[in-house]
C-alpha cells in the first residue's frame, strides 16, 4: 500500500498485482491523492495535470466499482479546480460519449456510470465556470435515462442533484426537464432510485420556484404516489421533500414574482394543511378537492402512504420551527385533531384503522410538541389541549343529556369526538410527563381546569376515551408526585359515590387502577391505609354486581380490576389483604366439575358474559399476585391458590360447546379467558397443575391450529424467538428507528391492529416495556396466540414422552393438512410453539426425548427453513440450533450442517439458500467453533461462493451475516481464513452496487468480526498485519462513503475498535470529523454509533478530539449540519444542545458519560468554556421565574454589566446558543458545576484561594481558576434553586451547598477578617427563601435546611440568620451536625422536636427487634408508622435514625438532665402526638413517671438503641451512621448525669467497652477508632468517678473509725484478681493493647518472641496512627485510679510494659530536638502512672516500688542496646523517662545506688555527647533535678555531675560561643549552676559563686566592644549582665569578697554597668523575649511532664 502513496500512479506497481490487489491499490491511491492535491503547491499539481488527468480517464474506462468512481470524480472535479481549466471540456466530451456509446454489456455499465458520476461532480465543484454546456450534458444524460436500468437511473438522479447544486440559478433552463425526469423515478419500483429522485428534487426545489408555487399540488399527489409499497429510508426521503417543499410555499417571499409576469397567488396554512390531510385521510387516490363523494367506495388509505404523510407533517413543522409553532398552534392542533374526527369516515371507519390513524396524530403532536417547543410554550401548548378537551366534552354532555330523541345521532356524534379525545388526552399526559414538576403551574392555574377536564372526560361513554383519561391521570401522578394521593382520594370518592353509573365505575376504576400503577414511580408512594380502602370498595364491587344485570359487567370487571391493580403494590401492602382475595378467588370458580356441569345447563348468554368476565378477572388478578408479590408465595399460599385450577381448565375445554350453544356475543370474553389462563399458568410453577398438562397441552395445540384464524401475525410472535443479531438482516421495520412508534403498524401488516390500550384495560397498571409512552396490548385474537406459543413449550416440557410426541405428529399434520395462507398460519405458530419449546429445555437443561422426537422436531424446523416468509426462516434458523444444542451430539450436530451443505450445494432457489446458510451460522453461534477445523473449512467454502452470487442481493446478505457470525464464534481457530475473508470483503465493497445497502451492512458485519478476531494483534509490526491492517482501514474508507446511513454505522463501530486496539493507525482527526458531521443524522442507529464511538474516544483523548471537532467545523464551509453549534459552542456544547433534544435512554446515557469523561480530563484546563456552557444552558432558561428574582441579586460594582447581559439575552433568542432546553438537561448542567468544582479540588490549591489565582492570573493571563468565578458559580446555583423544577431545584441547592462548603473558609484579601461569601450573602438567602414556602416538596426544604445549616456553620459571624422553622426537623435530620451555636435557631421549637425525635427512636428500637419479639409490639404501631406499615417503614427510620439519636443526645446534653417539663410525666416518652397516634385515645391509664425514672429510660433508649446498633455492624452500615452513634454516646458522656449511671453500672461499662472493642476490630476508619476511644475514656473517667465518690462516702461515713477496716473499693477489691468479662479494667487493657499491637507489631510479645527488649529501629508512626496510640496510652494511665490497692498491683506490669514499649518503639530523633507526639504521650502518661495514689497506698507500696524499679531498670536497658546495635533510639526521650521517673516516685524507688549509679552515669555519658540540642535539654532536666526538694534524691547527682557541668561552663568561656545554640547552651547551663547555688548549704555557697562570677563577667563587653560586637556577643553580655545584677544582692558578701580578690574583674563590671546605663533600661524588658525560641519549647515539655 505504500507504493500507492504518489502523486501520480506508480503503474509498475499497479501492474504486478493481481485483480483484487488492483482495485484495492487504486482505492487506496485515489484516498491518498484527495488528501494531497489539496496540500500540494498549485503550480507543481499544473505541470503534472496532464499526465494525472491522462491516468484518471484511464481509470475512468476500466470499468471502476461504485466507491471507486466516486473518489475518481472527486479526485478530477478537485484537479480542475486547483489547476488548469482548459482541458476539462475535453473531459466533460469524453463522458458524455462514454454515456451516449451504444454498448449494453454488463461489463461496460461501469464505465458509463463512472461517467455519469463524473459529470456530476465536475459540475458540483466547478459550477458557473463550465459556461453553458450544461444544457447538452444534461440533455444527454436525461436522454440515456430514458434506456438506464435501475443503478444507471440512481446514478444519473444523483448526478443531476450534483449538477443542480453546482449551477444554482444558472439552471433555470432545464429545471423543467430534470423535474419531469425526477418525477417518473420517484414513484420508481427500485426503492433506492426513488430516494435518490427525492435529493434531486429537494435541490431543485432551491431554485425552482415552480415546485412550491403553481405545481404545488402535483409535487404533494406524487409524493404521496411515492409513499405507496415505500421503504423506510424512501418515507425518510420523501417525507423530507414534501415537508420542507411545503414549509417553502409559506415562508417564501417569491422573489421571482415581479419579474416572471404571471403573478403567483400565496398559499395559505389552510390549504397546505388540507393538502396534508387529503393525503393521510385519502392517499393517493387521484384527486379533485372535493373529490369526497366519488371516494366512497375504495379501501381505505394503505399504511405506508399514512405513515409516509405522518412523517411529512413533522417535517414540516420543524422545518418552521419552534417560534412558527407557538405562533400557530391553535390552527395545528384543530386540524391534526380532525383527522381523527368523524368528519372523515375513511380514517375511523373501522377500530384497527383508527387505532393506526390516532398513532400518527400522537406521534406528529409528540414529535412537535415535545420536540419543538419550550417549556414555557409546552405549558401554553397544554392548555390549547385542555380546551379542544373542554369543547369536545360539551358536544358529548349535549348528545347524552338529550339522549331519547335521536339516539343515532347521538352514537354517532360520541363517536366522532372519541378518537380525538384519546388523542388529545394522550399527548397531554406525555407532555405533562416530560415537563415533570416544572408542570405544577399548569396544574394551580385554575382558568385551564386541567384536573377538571380530565376527570370529567372519565365518564365519557366510549371505553377508549375513560382509559385515555385514566392514563393521562397515571402521568400527572408520575410527574408531580404530590398529586397521587389526592387524585387518588377523589377517583375513590367519585367511584363511591357513582356506583350506579356503568360509566363511572369503569371509568374510575381505570383511574385507581392507573394511579396505583403510578405508586412505584413515586418516591414516597401513597398512604398505607389506602390499600384498606380499595380492597373493601372492590369487594363491594363484586358483591353488588349481582343486584343490577344493567351493572353486573362493568362491576364485575371494576372489583377484579381494583385487586389486580393492588398487587403492584407489592407484599407489604398485599399481605394483609391477601386472605380476602384468595376467598374471592377461590368463590369465582365452581367448587367441582358437577357445579359446572348445572351451570352450563342453567344461563344464557347475558350470565355468561358476565361469568368470563368476572374470571378472566380473577385470573388476571392473581397473575399480578404472582408477578408482583413474589415474596408471599410460600407452600401455603400455593395450596390455597390450587383448588380453582382444576376448575378453571375444566371450563376451557368446555368453551367451544358454551360458545355453540350461544353464539357469538361470547365470541370475545371466551378469547379473553383463554389468554388470562395461559398467561397465568406461564407464571405458575408448572408443578402446580401437574395434573392439567395433557388436557391444556389439548386446548393449547387446537388453540394454535385454530380453523378461523385468518392472519399470519408473524411480526409479532417471531422476534422474541429470533436472536437480536439476525433481526438485523431482515426489514430495517424491526431495527430501532426514531419513529419505531408509527413504523411499527407496516411491521404487522394491513390486516392487523397495532396495539392499543382498549384492547387490555388490564395493562393500565404494568410498567410498559418502552419507557414512558403508553401500553399497547394486542388484541386478544393476537395476544391469545402469543400466549398460547409461550405456554405451549413450558407444558409440552413437562408432559410426558409419549404424549409430547403424539401432540408434535398432531401439529405437523395439521400443517400437511392445510393449503395455502392458512398454512403459512398454522406453520407460523406452530414453528414459534416449538422454537419456544427447545429454547426452554436448552434454558431448564432438559431432554427432548426418543429418537422418533429429534425427527419430528427436525422436520418441522426444516419445513419452516424453506418458508417464504423470512421472519419465519429466520426463527427456524434459531430453532435448529436449539436442537443441536437440546440434543447436544457432536454426530447429531455433525448431521444437521450436513443437510445444509447438501440444500446448499443443490438448491437454486433464494429461500433454501438464505435459511440454510443462517442455519449454519446459527450452529456456530450454540455450540462455539464446533470444534473441528474440517467443518469450519466447509461451512467457510460454502459462504464464500453464497456471498459472491451477485444475482441474489438477498442470498448475499444472509450468507454474509451468517459468515459473520462464524467469525465471532470460531475465535482463534479462524486466524487461518482471516486473509481471503478481509479480500473477500474488501472485493464485494468495492463492487456491490451502493443501492444494495443490506449486502454492504452484513459486510460491515463482516469487517467487525474480523477485526474483533484479530484484535490486539493488529498492532503488531510484521508485514503481513500491515498488509491486514491497511485493508481493515481501507474496508472502513469504503463504508464510510456509503450513502446508506446504517453502512456508516457500522463503519464507525469498525473504526471504534481498530482504535481500540491500534490507536495509533486510526487517523483521529478524520474520524472525528465523520463523527460530527452525523452527530444529528436522522437515523437513531447511526447516532447511537457516533456516541458510543465518541464515548471511548474521549475516555483517552478528549482534549484532542475537542479541538479536531472544533477545527474541522471551523473548516468546512458546507456539507456541516447545522443542528450541531459546534462552531460556537464547540463539541462539548453541541452534545448539550444533542442531550437536550434526544428521546433515546440509551443515546442520552452516552451523551451523558461523553460530557463526563470530558469534564473530568479537561474541565480544569478549559474552565471558563465549561463554567459559560454549563451558564447558558441554566440561564436559557430562566425566563420562568429567576427574572422575579433578580432584584435580590447583590450587584457587586464589577459584576453589574455581567447581570445586565444575563437580563438580555433572556429577551434577545438569538444570541442565545441554547433556545430553551429542558429541565432534565438543567439538571445535567447543575451535576456538571458540582463536578467541575470537585475537579478543581483534585488540580492546584490556587483555585481556592484568591490571593495565590490572582497573582497567578496577572503572571500569566491564560491562567484561569475557580474562585475567580465564583460570582458565576452562585448565579448558577441560584438560577437553579429557584426554578419551578423540583429536581433542578435540589441540583442547585446541591450545588449551593458544595460552593458555600469549598469556599466558606476563603478570606477576603481586600478586608481582612472577611470571608470571600459574605459578599454573597444576600443571593444565597434569596436561593434559599422559596424552599420554605408551604407548597414545596418536602424533599426540597429538607435539601435547602442541610444548605442553610452549613452556611451557617462556615459562618458564625452571620448577621441575619434565616429564622426558618419550617423543616427544621429535616434539617437536623439531614444537615451535618449542628454544634451548639446553631440550637438557638431551633430553639423554639425544641421542645416539640426532643418529644418527636424520642418518638421516632423508641419506633426504631421496637422495628429492629428481632422477629420472635414481634408478639410484644404494641398492636397499634408506632409514633410515625402503623403495624402493616413496618416493613416498608424500617427503610425510612435506617436512613435517618443517626442523626436523630446525635440530635436526641445533644438536646439531653444541653439540658444536662435537670430541666423538668412540667407536663414531663408518660407523655414524653411512651406516647407523643404524632400523625398516627392523634386519632387515637389519649392514654390516661397510664401511670406518671418520676423524672428519674424517665431520664434512666432515656439514657437507656439511646444505650440500647447504640449498642444494638454497633454490637452487629452490617457491611451496608454507613460511617456517618457510625459516627452519628459514637458522637452521640459522646455527647452523652459529657454529662454528669448519665456518667454517674454508666460508673455504677459496671455490666453496662463492660458491655460498652466491648461492643466499641468490636467496632475497632471491624472498621479500620482512624475517625472511627479515634471518636471509640474517647468514649472508652469517658466511661473509665465515669468509673474512677464513681470509685472516687464510694471511698469519700466511706470514709465521711467511718469517720473517726480505724482506717485498717475501711473495705476496699475499686476492681480486684482484697485479691487482686481481675475476671475477664466481668472486669471493666481488663476489658478496656483488650481495647488499648488491640489499639497498640495493632500499630505497634514489635509490642506483642508473641510476635517478638521474647519479653526481652528487641533491637529494632524505633519508628515514626502516620499522623492518625500517632493520635490512635496517644488516645489508648491516656486510657491506659486512667486505669490504676479505677482498682483497689491490689487491682492495681495486678494491671501496673502490663501497663507499664507497653508504656515503655510505645517509648522504646516510637523514641525517634527529631529534627530540634523534638519529641514525638506518641512520646510526649507516652511521658505523659508514664507521669500519670508513676504519681498514682496506689504508688503510696499501704497496701500496695511495697509491690509499687518492686515493679517500678523493674521499669526504670527497663528504661535503663533500652539505652544499653542504644550503644551496642543501633543508633536510632533518641537519648533525650529516654533522659527525660528517667527524669520522670526520679523526680515522680518515691524515693526509695530511685535511690538505690544500683539504679542510681546507672542513671547518673547516662547524664554524664550525654553530657559528652556533642549534639548541641541534646546538651540544652540535659541541662533542663539537670536543672529540674537539682531543685529537687528531697535532698536524697538530688544531692548525689549535684556530688557528681556539677564539676562537669562548670568545667563544660569554663571551656565556654574559654571559646567564647560562636552562635546562637552555643549561647543557648551556655545560658541554660549558667541556671543549672545558679540552681546549685540556690540549693547549696551556706558553706559551700561561696565556692559556688567565685565559680560562677568569673564566668559570666567575662562575657561583659566595655562601651567601645559593644558597638562592633556581634548579635551573639550582645545577648551574651545583656544575658550575663543580668545575671550579675540579680546575683549580687542576692549574696552580696560573697559576691564583695570575689569582687576585692580580683581587681580586673571588678573594672570590668564597673565598665560594663556604665556603657550600659542607658541602654539596660530599654534592653531589659526585650531581653526576656531575645533568648532562642527553642527555649519556649523546653519549657513546655517540662511543665508537660514534669
Amino acid at each position: 500500500m505504500e507504493s500507492a502513496h504518489s502523486l501520480l500512479l506508480n503503474e509498475e506497481a499497479y501492474n504486478q498485482l493481481g485483480e483484487v490487489q488492483k482495485a484495492e491499490f487504486i482505492f487506496e491511491w485515489l484516498r491518498y491523492l484527495e488528501k494531497l492535491l489539496l496540500a500540494t503547491n498549485r503550480s507543481d499539481v499544473k505541470e503534472k495535470q496532464k499526465t494525472l488527468v491522462e491516468q484518471l480517464l484511464y481509470l475512468l474506462n476500466s470499468s471502476p466499482g461504485p466507491p471507486t468512481r466516486k473518489l475518481l470524480a472527486k479526485n478530477l472535479a478537485i484537479l480542475y479546480s486547483i489547476g488548469d481549466t482548459f482541458s476539462v471540456y475535453e473531459t466533460i466530451d469524453k463522458c458524455n460519449d462514454l454515456i451516449r456509446s451504444k454498448d449494453d454489456s454488463p461489463s461496460y455499465l461501469p464505465t458509463k456510470l463512472a461517467a455519469v458520476v463524473c459529470l456530476g461532480s465536475l459540475y458540483k465543484k466547478l459550477g458557473r465556470i463550465l459556461g453553458n454546456t450544461f444544457t447538452d450534458t444534461v440533455g444527454n444524460i436525461l436522454k440515456a435515462m430514458k434506456s438506464a436500468e435501475s443503478q444507471g437511473r440512481y446514478e444519473i438522479m444523483l448526478s443531476l442533484q450534483n449538477i443542480l447544486k453546482g449551477l444554482g440559478a444558472a439552471a433555470t433552463p432545464c429545471h423543467r426537464d430534470v423535474y419531469k425526469a425526477a418525477r417518473s423515478c420517484l414513484t420508481d419500483r427500485s426503492m433506492a432510485v426513488r430516494c435518490a429522485a427525492a435529493k434531486c428534487l429537494l435541490e431543485l426545489q432551491n431554485e425552482a420556484i415552480f415546485m412550491w408555487s403553481t405545481d404545488l399540488d402535483s409535487v404533494a399527489t406524487l409524493c404521496f404516489k411515492s409513499f405507496e409499497g415505500s421503504n423506510y429510508d424512501v418515507r425518510i426521503s420523501v417525507s423530507k421533500l414534501l415537508g420542507t417543499v411545503l414549509a417553502k410555499a409559506i415562508i417564501s417571499k417569491h422573489p421571482g414574482a415581479a419579474a416572471s409576469r404571471q403573478s403567483i397567488r400565496r398559499v395559505t396554512l389552510e390549504e397546505i394543511l388540507e393538502l396534508l390531510g387529503t393525503g393521510f385521510l385519502r392517499g393517493s387516490s387521484g384527486f379533485l378537492r372535493a373529490s369526497g363523494d366519488m371516494l366512497k367506495g375504495t379501501s381505505s388509505v394503505s399504511r405506508d402512504v399514512r405513515v409516509g404523510v405522518t412523517q411529512a407533517y413533522v417535517v414540516f413543522i420543524s422545518t418552521l420551527g419552534g417560534a412558527w409553532l407557538e405562533k400557530y398552534f391553535a390552527a395545528f392542533l384543530s386540524h391534526i385533531l380532525s383527522l381523527v374526527s368523524q368528519s372523515h369516515p375513511k380514517a375511523t371507519q373501522t377500530q384497527i384503522d383508527a387505532v393506526c390513524c390516532r398513532r400518527c396524530v400522537s406521534f406528529i403532536l409528540r414529535a412537535t410538541i415535545g420536540g419543538l417547543l419550550g417549556e414555557k410554550a409546552q405549558i401554553a401548548a397544554a392548555k390549547e389541549i385542555c380546551q379542544a378537551i373542554w369543547k369536545l366534552k360539551k358536544v358529548v354532555d349535549a348528545v347524552m343529556s338529550d339522549g331519547n330523541l335521536e339516539t343515532r345521532l347521538g352514537s354517532a356524534d360520541v363517536a366522532a369526538s372519541q378518537h380525538m379525545l384519546v388523542c388529545a388526552l394522550q399527548e397531554l399526559g406525555n407532555l405533562i410527563h416530560s415537563l415533570g414538576t416544572t408542570a405544577a403551574p399548569l396544574l394551580q392555574d385554575s382558568s385551564a381546569g386541567l384536573l377538571d377536564s380530565v376527570i370529567s372526560v372519565i365518564l365519557h361513554p366510549s371505553i377508549s376515551v375513560r382509559l385515555a383519561a385514566a392514563w393521562c391521570l397515571h402521568c400527572i401522578a408520575v410527574a408531580l408526585p404530590s398529586y397521587l394521593t389526592p387524585l387518588l382520594d377523589r377517583c375513590l370518592e367519585r367511584l363511591t359515590v357513582l356506583k350506579s353509573s356503568p360509566e363511572a365505575v369503569t371509568g374510575f376504576s381505570f383511574a385507581v387502577a392507573a394511579l396505583l400503577g403510578a405508586v412505584k414511580h413515586c418516591p414516597l408512594g401513597i398512604p398505607h391505609g389506602k390499600g384498606k380502602m380499595i380492597m373493601t370498595l372492590a369487594e363491594d364491587l363484586l358483591c353488588s354486581a349481582a343486584q343490577n344485570s344493567r351493572l353486573s359487567a362493568q362491576r364485575t370487571q371494576a372489583g377484579w380490576l381494583l385487586i389486580a391493580a393492588l398487587m403492584t403494590l407489592g407484599p407489604a401492602v398485599v399481605s394483609h389483604h391477601l386472605a380476602r382475595v384468595l376467598l374471592l378467588w377461590k368463590c369465582v370458580f365452581p367448587a367441582s366439575p358437577k357445579d359446572l356441569e348445572t351451570e352450563k345447563s342453567r344461563g344464557d348468554s347475558f350470565t355468561w358474559q358476565v361469568t368470563l368476565e368476572g374470571r378472566a378477572g380473577a385470573l388476571c388478578a392473581i397473575k399480578s399476585f404472582v408477578s408482583y408479590c413474589g415474596d408471599l408465595l410460600t407452600e401455603e399460599v400455593i395450596q390455597r391458590l390450587l383448588p380453582p385450577i382444576p376448575c378453571a381448565v375444566d371450563l376451557l375445554t368446555q368453551l367451544s360447546s358454551i360458545l355453540k350453544t350461544y353464539g357469538t356475543p361470547l365470541k370475545m370474553p371466551s378469547i379473553v379467558y383463554r389468554q388470562r389462563l395461559y398467561e397465568l399458568l406461564i407464571v405458575l410453577p408448572p408443578e402446580t397443575y401437574e395434573g392439567h398438562l395433557c388436557v391444556i397441552l389439548k386446548e393449547l395445540a387446537a388453540d394454535l391450529t385454530a380453523s378461523d384464524i385468518q392472519v399470519a401475525a408473524s411480526t409479532f410472535l417471531l422476534p422474541p424467538l429470533c436472536h437480536q443479531d439476525d433481526l438485523l438482516i431482515l426489514s430495517p421495520l424491526l431495527q430501532e428507528t426514531d419513529h419505531r412508534f408509527i413504523e411499527e403498524q407496516l411491521l404487522l401488516g394491513n390486516g392487523i391492529a397495532c396495539g392499543s390500550l382498549e384492547y387490555d384495560p388490564y395493562s393500565i397498571y404494568e410498567k410498559d416495556i418502552d419507557g414512558d409512552s403508553v401500553p399497547k396490548p394486542l388484541p386478544p385474537t393476537l395476544s391469545v396466540i402469543s400466549s398460547a406459543a409461550k405456554l405451549f413449550g413450558i407444558v409440552c416440557a413437562h408432559v410426558g414422552e409419549a404424549q409430547r410426541l403424539l401432540t408434535l405428529e398432531q401439529l405437523w399434520n395439521s400443517i400437511k393438512h392445510t393449503k395455502g395462507a392458512r398454512q403459512q398460519v398454522v406453520q407460523l405458530h406452530v414453528v414459534s410453539s416449538v422454537s419456544g419449546f427447545l429454547k426452554y429445555v436448552a434454558a431448564s437443561k432438559g431432554s427432548l426425548g426418543p429418537e422418533e422426537m429429534r425427527r419430528l422436531v427436525l422436520t418441522l424446523v426444516t419445513g419452516a427453513l424453506e418458508s417464504p416468509n423470512p421472519l419465519l426462516r429466520c426463527a427456524a434458523a434459531e430453532a435448529w440450533a436449539r436442537l443441536a444444542q437440546v440434543v447436544d451430539d457432536g454426530a447429531f450436530t455433525a448431521g444437521l450442517a450436513q443437510i445444509s451443505f447438501d440444500k446448499l450445494k443443490s438448491a437454486r432457489d433464494v429461500v433454501t439458500r438464505t435459511g440454510h446458510s443462517l442455519a449454519l451460522g446459527s450452529l456456530h453461534r450454540y455450540l462455539g467453533g464446533m470444534s473441528s477445523s474440517q467443518h469450519l473449512n466447509s461451512c467457510v467454502g460454502v459462504l464464500y461462493t453464497l456471498s459472491q452470487d451477485s444475482t441474489s442481493p438477498d442470498v448475499q446478505t444472509w450468507a454474509l451475516h451468517s459468515l459473520s457470525l462464524i467469525i465471532d464464534s470460531a475465535g482463534p481457530l479462524y486466524n487461518a481464513h482471516v486473509e481471503p475473508t478481509l479480500s473477500l470483503i474488501i472485493m464485494l465493497l468495492l463492487n456491490v452496487p451502493p443501492t444494495h445497502a443490506e449486502v454492504h451492512q452484513s459486510l460491515g458485519r463482516c469487517l467487525n468480526a474480523l477485526i474483533t478476531t484479530l484484535g490486539p494483534e493488529l498492532q503488531g509490526n510484521s508485514a503481513s498485519m500491515s498488509t491486514l491492517r491497511a485493508s481493515c482501514l481501507l474496508g472502513c474508507a469504503v463504508m464510510q462513503d456509503n450513502p446508506d446511513c446504517l453502512v456508516q454505522a457500522q463503519a464507525i463501530s469498525c473504526l471504534q475498535q481498530l482504535h481500540m486496539f491500534a490507536p495509533r493507525y486510526v487517523n483521529l482527526s478524520s474520524l472525528v470529523n465523520c463523527l460530527c458531521v452525523n452527530l444529528c443524522s436522522p437515523y437513531l442507529l447511526l447516532r447511537r454509533a457516533v456516541l458510543a464511538c465518541l464515548r471511548q474516544l474521549v475516555q483517552r483523548e478528549a482534549a484532542e478530539v475537542s479541538e479536531h471537532a472544533v477545527m474541522f467545523a471551523k473548516d468546512s464551509k458546507e456539507k456541516f449540519i447545522p443542528d450541531a453549534n459546534i462552531r460556537e459552542v464547540g463539541l462539548e456544547g453541541a452534545l448539550l444542545t444533542l442531550l437536550d433534544k434526544e428521546t433515546d435512554q440509551r443515546l442520552c446515557h452516552d451523551i451523558k458519560e461523553t460530557l463526563n469523561h470530558m469534564l473530568t480530563s479537561m474541565a480544569v484546563e478549559k474552565l471558563s468554556l465549561w463554567l459559560k456552557l454549563c451558564k447558558d444552558v441554566l440561564a436559557a432558561s430562566a425566563d420562568f421565574t429567576t427574572v422575579t428574582c433578580v432584584d435580590t441579586m447583590q450587584e457587586e460594582e464589577g459584576d453589574k454589566g455581567d447581570d445586565d447581559s444575563v437580563l438580555t439575552t433572556r429577551n434577545d433568542e438569538k444570541s442565545h446558543p441554547f433556545t430553551n432546553p429542558r429541565w432534565a438537561t438543567r439538571v445535567f448542567a447543575a451535576e456538571c458545576v458540582c463536578k467541575i468544582i470537585s475537579q478543581c479540588e483534585n488540580a492546584s490549591s490556587a483555585h481556592f484561594d484568591i490571593t495565590l489565582a490572582q497573582e497567578m492570573k496577572k503572571r500569566d493571563s491564560r491562567n484561569d481558576f475557580l474562585v475567580l468565578h465564583l460570582a458565576d458559580l452562585i448565579r448558577m446555583a441560584f438560577m437553579a434553586a429557584t426554578d419551578h423544577s423540583d429536581q433542578l431545584r435540589l441540583s442547585g441547592l446541591e450545588t449551593l451547598l458544595v460552593v458555600i462548603r469549598r469556599f466558606a473558609s476563603i478570606p477576603e484579601p481586600e478586608f481582612p477578617g472577611h470571608v470571600i461569601l459574605e459578599q454573597y450573602q444576600a443571593n444565597v438567602g434569596a436561593a434559599l427563601r422559596p424552599a420554605f414556602t408551604s407548597e414545596t416538596p418536602p424533599d426540597v426544604t429538607a435539601k435547602a435546611c442541610q444548605v442553610y445549616i452549613i452556611a451557617v456553620q462556615r459562618h458564625k459571624n452571620n448577621k441575619h440568620p434565616l429564622k426558618t422553622t419550617t423543616g427544621s426537623e429535616e434539617g437536623v435530620r439531614s444537615g451535618s451536625y449542628p454544634s451548639d451555636g446553631l440550637l438557638d435557631l431551633v430553639h423554639t421549637d425544641l421542645g416539640t422536636l426532643s418529644r418527636l425525635w424520642l418518638a421516632a427512636l423508641q419506633d426504631f428500637a421496637l422495628l429492629t427487634l428481632p422477629s420472635e419479639f414481634a408478639s410484644q409490639l404494641p398492636v397499634e404501631g408506632g409514633a410515625f408508622y402503623t403495624a402493616e406499615t413496618s416493613e416498608n417503614a424500617k427503610l425510612h427510620y435506617s436512613n435517618s435514625w443517626a442523626l436523630i439519636l446525635h440530635a436526641t443526645a445533644l438536646w439531653l446534653t444541653s439540658t444536662g438532665f435537670v430541666v423538668a417539663d412540667p407536663d414531663e410525666g408518660a407523655s414524653h416518652l411512651s406516647r407523643p402526638v404524632t400523625p398516627t397516634s392523634m386519632c387515637q385515645g389519649s392514654s390516661s391509664g397510664a401511670p406518671v413517671k418520676s423524672p428519674e425514672d424517665v431520664y434512666t429510660d432515656r439514657v437507656h433508649l439511646i444505650l440500647g438503641i447504640s449498642v444494638e446498633f454497633l454490637c452487629s455492624l452490617r457491611a451496608d452500615a454507613t460511617m456517618e451512621s457510625i459516627t452519628a452513634c459514637l458522637h452521640a454516646l459522646q455527647a452523652l458522656l459529657d454529662v454528669p448525669w448519665p456518667r454517674c449511671k454508666i460508673g455504677s453500672d459496671q455490666d453496662l461499662g463492660i458491655e460498652l467497652l466491648n461492643v466499641l472493642h468490636r467496632v475497632i476490630l471491624t472498621r479500620e476508619s482512624p475517625s472511627i477508632q479515634l471518636a471509640s476511644l474517647e468514649v472508652v475514656r469517658q466511661i473509665i473517667c465515669a468509673a474512677q468517678e464513681h470509685v472516687k465518690e464510694k471511698r469519700r462516702s466511706a470514709e465521711v461515713d467511718d469517720g473517726a473509725a480505724e482506717k485498717e477496716t475501711l473495705p476496699e473499693f475499686g476492681e480486684g477489691k482484697d485479691t487482686g484478681g481481675l475476671v475477664p468479662g466481668k472486669s471493666l479494667v481488663f476489658a478496656a487493657l483488650e481495647l488499648c493493647v488491640c489499639i497498640l499491637v495493632r500499630q505497634l507489631p514489635e509490642l506483642n510479645p508473641k510476635l517478638t518472641g521474647s519479653l526481652g527488649v528487641k533491637a529494632a529501629k524505633p519508628q515514626v508512626l502516620a499522623e492518625d496512627g500517632s493520635r490512635l496510640v496517644s488516645a489508648a496510652l491516656v486510657i491506659l494511665s486512667e486505669l490504676p485510679a479505677v482498682c483497689s490497692p491490689e487491682g492495681s498491683i495486678s494491671v501496673l506490669p502490663t501497663i507499664l510494659y507497653l508504656t515503655i514499649g510505645v517509648l522504646r518503639e516510637t523514641a525517634v530523633k527529631l529534627p530540634g530536638g523534638q519529641l514525638s507526639s506518641t512520646v510526649a504521650a507516652s511521658l505523659q502518661a508514664m507521669k500519670g502512672i508513676l504519681s498514682s495514689p496506689m504508688a503510696r497506698a499501704e497496701k500496695s507500696h511495697t509491690a509499687w516500688t518492686d515493679l517500678l524499679r523493674s521499669a526504670l531498670t527497663t528504661v535503663l536497658d533500652c539505652w544499653d542496646s542504644v550503644d551496642s546495635t543501633h543508633q536510632g533510639l533518641d537519648e533525650v526521650s529516654l533522659l527525660t523517662a528517667i527524669t520522670v521517673f526520679i523526680l515522680s516516685t518515691s524515693p526509695e524507688v530511685t535511690t538505690i545506688a544500683c539504679l542510681q549509679e546507672r542513671c547518673i552515669e547516662k547524664f554524664k555519658a550525654t553530657l559528652k555527647i556533642k549534639d548541641p540540642m541534646v546538651q540544652i535539654k540535659t541541662y533542663q532536666l539537670l536543672h529540674s533535678i537539682f531543685q529537687y526538694p528531697n535532698p536524697a534524691v538530688s544531692y548525689p547527682y549535684i556530688y557528681s555531675l556539677a564539676s562537669c557541668i562548670v568545667e563544660k561552663l569554663q571551656e565556654i568561656d574559654k571559646r567564647k560561643p560562636e552562635d546562637s545554640t552555643e549561647m543557648q547552651i551556655f545560658q541554660e547551663g549558667i541556671k543549672v549552676l545558679e540552681a546549685l547555688v540556690t540549693v547549696a548549704e551556706e558553706h559551700h555557697r561561696s565556692q559556688l559563686v567565685s565559680c560562677l562570677l568569673p564566668i559570666l563577667v567575662s562575657f561583659l563587653l566595655d562601651e567601645n566592644a559593644l558597638g562592633t560586637a556581634t548579635a551573639t556577643m550582645k545577648n551574651l553580655h545583656d544575658f550575663a549582665l543580668q545575671n550579675l545584677m540579680h546575683i549580687g544582692p542576692q549574696y552580696s558578701s560573697v559576691f564583695k569578697n570575689v569582687m576585692a580578690s580580683s581587681p580586673a574583674l571588678k573594672a570590668r563590671l564597673e565598665a560594663a554597668i556604665k556603657g550600659n546605663q542607658e541602654s539596660v533600661k530599654v534592653k531589659l524588658p526585650t531581653s526576656k523575649h531575645s533568648k532562642n525560641p527553642g527555649k519556649n519549647s523546653s519549657i513546655q515539655l517540662k511543665t508537660n511532664f514534669l
